[in-house]
Formats: C-alpha cells, structure tokens, sequence
C-alpha cells in the first residue's frame, strides 16, 4: 500500500506545483494594466530618433511604471475613415490591437483624414469612428476607451521649399474633426483627452512640418495622457 501512495503523493504534489505556478501567472497578468495606443505616425512616433524610448507611447510606459504594460499600436499615414486613402483596420497593427485584450484603449486617429484629398462628410468620420469604438468594445476584456482629439497642426511650420514635409494635411479640416472627437466622446460619455487643446500653444514642439511632434513634444502628450490616466 504504501509503494502505490508514493506516486501519488508524488504526482499530487506536482499537480499543486503545476496549478500554484499557473494561478501565479494569471495574478501576475490581472495586476498588469494592458493600454494599447491606436493611432497614426505621432503615435507610432516618425521622424523620432529612438522611438522605443522617446515616442509617446513608449514615454508613456516610463510615466506609469511596471504596473502597466504599453504598447504602441501607431501607423503612420493611416485614417479612421474606411473610405480614405489609408484606412487604419487595414493595417495589421488594427488586429494586433484586439489580439492584445488591452484593458485601456487610448484612441488618437483623425489628423490623416484631414488631408484635403482624404476628408469626406462628419456623418462619414462619426460613422466610422463609432464602429471602431464598437469593436473594441466589444473585446473579452471589455477595454475603457479615451478619445483623443489630433494635435494642432501648425501649417506656418511647413517649409513650402521642401516638398517632402507637404502632407496635403488641412489645419483647417483637423479643427472640424476635433469638434467631431469632442462631441462624440460627450454623446456616447467616454473619456476626451484633448491633445489639440494642449498643443495649441506650442508650436516649437512641431518644428520640422508643422505635423508631427519631436521628442520633447512626444514627452509632452505622454504627459497629457498620464494625467488623465492617473486621474
């Protein structure tokens, strides 16, 4: 009796080993906040030496600590509207998004539809924008989603000799669809973090095109983004 009671005592005690180890993962996941950064090349952070320290997302993650785990989810010249030049659920990054089950979704997508060749109709941005908000709502994890307005485009920063810095990006259209962000944030009662608002002010954080932050203005939305978060 005894020889039959070793084995099992043995395989009792790797079983508990095996469950303890595996419950000791799943803790270790629930006490990590997912935020998953949706956006466009200023959250992916072009034209940024460094961009795995020093764009917005990755600042970010420094600000929060080990508590959080960041990603940065940004591509560059892509939209939220379905019909544009780029449509951003196109971009693997999009699924990449939902297959992370973020706890916290921090959406910033609207300054490549304001490209003059790209803009539609509001109807056609809220429809769209609504959309995607349902997919991400609809996740397992059940994400609380912040809308972020786009940041201020700063068109006297733009370099008319330089055809390269020309984004075909209206200051004009980004300001329409800033209103447009704002409002549908109030009517379906989610979290604003107003980046344009905050960036009004600062055109020296936007000096290469007028378009996209350097890194101290990359620093400077992670700071507007942690505030909001900590609040």
């Amino acid at each position: 009796m005894k020889r039959k009671t070793k084995p099992a005592i043995f395989f009792s005690a790797v079983a508990l080993c095996a469950l303890t180890a595996f419950l000791g993962v799943r803790c270790q996941r629930r006490q990590t906040i997912r935020i998953a950064c949706v956006g466009d090349s200023i959250t992916y952070g072009a034209g940024i030496s460094n961009i795995a320290k020093n764009s917005y997302p990755a600042r970010l993650q420094a600000l929060l600590g080990k508590h959080y785990l960041v990603k940065n989810y940004g591509a560059s010249g892509y939209t939220m509207q379905k019909a544009a030049d780029y449509p951003y659920r196109e971009h693997p990054n999009f699924q990449k998004s939902l297959d992370f089950q973020p706890d916290i979704v921090l959406l910033m997508l609207g300054t490549n539809d304001g490209k003059t060749f790209n803009w539609k109709d509001s109807e056609t941005f809220l429809a769209d924008y609504r959309d995607m908000i349902r997919q991400y709502q609809s996740l397992e994890s059940s994400p609380k989603i912040y809308l972020l307005t786009p940041a201020t485009v700063f068109p006297q920063n733009t370099d008319p000799e330089l055809p390269d810095n020309s984004y075909s990006i209206s200051a004009d259209n980004v300001e329409k669809i800033t209103l447009l962000v704002r409002d549908l944030a109030s009517e379906l009662d989610l979290p604003l973090i107003d980046i344009h608002e905050a960036t009004r002010e600062h055109p020296e954080f936007f000096p290469e095109d007028g378009v996209h932050p350097n890194a101290e203005g990359a620093a400077f939305i992670a700071r507007q983004v942690y505030e909001a978060l900590k609040d």
